[in-house]
Order: C-alpha cells, then sequence, then structure tokens
C-alpha cells in the first residue's frame, strides 16, 4: 500500500466518477462519518482517512514539529489527493477538518470543486472584534484540566460537544473516540486547533463552498457561521435545525439533505 493511505489509514468506497473526501474533526475519526455516509453514496466515490494520531493511522509517523500548525495536515490531505490523483473533489470537513481543508483548497485549487463545511470556526478565541464563543482564560483552563486527566476531560467535554438532547449512545460514541486517541497527540492537536486563527484565509478560498450550522453549538456559534459567510467568497450559510457540534452524527438525513441540496 502506498505509504501516505497507509499512513493515514485511508478507506475508499464507491464507484462514483465524483470524489466525496470526508475529514472529520478533532476527537473523532473516520468512523464519524458512519451515520452520514450511506447517505450519499449515490454516483459518488467516498474517500474518508484519519489524521495521524487519530484512529487506525500510523502514530510512527507523528512529528511534532510537521503538526505543529493546521498547515501539517493541510499537507497531508494534499498527499492523499496527490496519491488516489483526486482532482476537482468534493471536500467535506467537519470543525477544525473544515478549516484544514480550506488551507488545502488554498494551496492546491485543483483538487477542489467545493467545499461542505460542518461547524467550522476559523477562530475560537474571542477578539475585539469578533466572537469565536470562547475567551482566552476558558481555553487555559481548558487545556489545564486536560493536561491533568486527559481521560476524564474527554469524558465530561463530550456531552457538552454533543449536546445531551441528542441521546447518551451519540455522547458514549463521541466521549469513546476522544478517549482512543494517544493522550500526548490528542493534547498537542487541541492546542494547534483551539489556537489557530485562520480568520485572513477566509477571503483566499478558491472555490465555492456551504458552511453547516447548527442552531444551538457551543464550540462554534451561529455568529461564527455569520462571520465565515460574509468573509469568504461564494459561501453559502445554512442554519439546521439541529443542535450540538456534530449533526452528521446526531442529525444525518436533515444534513445529507443540505449537502444534496448544495451539490445540485
Amino acid at each position: 500500500m502506498n505509504g501516505v493511505l497507509k499512513r493515514n489509514n485511508v478507506t475508499v468506497l464507491g464507484e462514483g466518477n465524483k470524489v466525496l473526501l470526508f475529514a472529520h474533526g478533532f476527537g473523532c475519526d473516520q468512523n464519524a462519518w458512519n451515520h452520514i455516509k450511506n447517505h450519499l453514496t449515490d454516483n459518488y466515490k467516498l474517500v474518508l482517512f484519519d489524521f495521524v494520531g487519530a484512529g487506525k493511522s500510523d502514530l510512527s509517523s507523528y512529528d511534532s514539529k510537521k503538526y505543529s500548525s493546521l498547515d501539517g495536515y493541510a499537507k497531508d490531505i494534499i498527499e492523499i489527493c496527490d496519491a488516489l490523483e483526486i482532482k476537482n473533489a468534493i471536500f467535506i470537513g467537519h470543525s477544525v477538518g473544515c478549516m484544514i481543508g480550506a488551507l488545502a483548497s488554498i494551496n492546491r485549487p485543483d483538487m477542489f470543486e467545493k467545499l461542505i463545511l460542518i461547524g467550522p470556526s476559523p477562530r475560537y478565541i474571542n477578539a475585539h472584534d469578533y466572537i469565536g464563543g470562547f475567551e482566552q482564560e476558558t481555553i487555559d483552563s481548558l487545556f489545564e484540566v486536560m493536561d491533568e486527566d486527559y481521560i476524564s476531560w474527554s469524558r465530561s467535554l463530550a456531552p457538552a460537544i454533543m449536546n445531551t438532547e441528542n441521546g447518551e449512545s451519540l455522547t458514549n460514541e463521541l466521549s469513546d473516540s476522544f478517549c482512543s486517541i494517544d493522550p500526548i497527540i490528542a493534547k498537542q492537536f487541541a492546542r494547534v486547533t483551539f489556537l489557530s486563527d485562520n480568520r485572513n484565509d477566509l477571503p483566499l478560498i478558491p472555490v465555492k463552498s456551504l458552511t453547516i450550522q447548527c442552531s444551538n453549538d457551543m464550540i462554534a456559534p451561529i455568529s461564527v457561521g455569520h462571520y465565515i459567510n460574509a468573509n469568504t467568497p461564494d459561501n453559502t450559510l445554512i442554519i439546521l435545525e439541529a443542535n450540538g457540534h456534530c449533526p452528521h452524527m446526531s442529525h444525518p438525513i436533515e444534513t445529507a439533505d443540505a449537502i444534496r441540496e448544495f451539490l445540485k
């Protein structure tokens, strides 16, 4: 197997001519797409993968210097597409995976025809002219708790991310995913994620994009969706009735319907 495909545990499903490339968010792996992928298989080839450190990726490939910014993860997406000779794909990302895909599209516009961004955020920390949802002190406290006891931190964070209204089984699924990640890698990825600021990259996104926003999301509030829509060329914003940060898991049909409508 190609080393890149092994590194990121790449899975290819379906026989369609058009590729849907899925990028998961922090604390997850490609299994997070299991709830929605069967709603999107018609006429598409699905490509799923795990970011290094997640799922069944090759942990020996982890390089703390390379992955000290989202650019390292974006480079991996580009390498996956090159390995599979993918052009003009539809990118579907969740959470921090959205900004990673956006960076990849800026570097290689030929690879993506459209971007679909589920719960994206270019910056999680509030600024004087921007509401990201978190104060710096909150993020600092989050890191302190994470460093003291990553497993307990994961189990306490999962219900808030999923939103308990969406059921205990989904919350447990997300919690188990968080806890399965190598803690050292997870801690660095968390810092890279929550301290990133990609607001200046939004105007550089070269392709048409869709922002899918939930009505009640503690990680990416509605204000962030409006900010992305206002600062990204050719972007469409859809606000779902769904709540929580993971509508592809909790509300797969509503999310899939929004995606299919955009792809018409």
